[in-house]
């Protein structure tokens, strides 16, 4: 196994306005169950990677597996998604409105989507 400093450092950490704590939320979505609030975003970045860091020292400690980092895992570049008939249907029909296959509209509006 890598290092686990490192390891903690590969995760994928972001930092976020809480309107309802009036603070800055520090999350990870490999941990999804932590968070770390502060009065500033580098402080609650800061919070959530020590955190995560004690849980992962923790975790170790306890023979736990370790969740691998987001950015370190191979991913093929498809997947299945189950919808409705009627949506199957509604996207066939406006990827054939715009001249483009099925696969190639979905894709680009989940691009679209993923970048938000």
């Amino acid at each position: 196994m890598k290092n686990k400093r490192v390891l903690v450092d590969h995760y994928t950490y972001r930092v976020t306005w809480s309107a309802e704590d009036e603070e800055y939320v520090g999350l990870c979505a490999e941990f999804p169950g932590l968070s770390w609030l502060e009065s500033t975003p580098d402080a609650a970045f800061a919070g959530i990677r020590q955190l995560v860091a004690d849980c992962v020292a923790d975790m170790e400690a306890n023979g736990e597996p370790i969740p691998e980092p987001l950015a370190e895992r191979a991913y093929s570049g498809r997947f299945l998604v189950r919808v409705p008939p009627e949506t199957h249907r509604a996207l066939a029909i406006k990827a054939a409105e715009e001249g483009v296959s099925l696969n190639r509209l979905v894709s680009a509006r989940l691009a679209n989507e993923a970048v938000r």
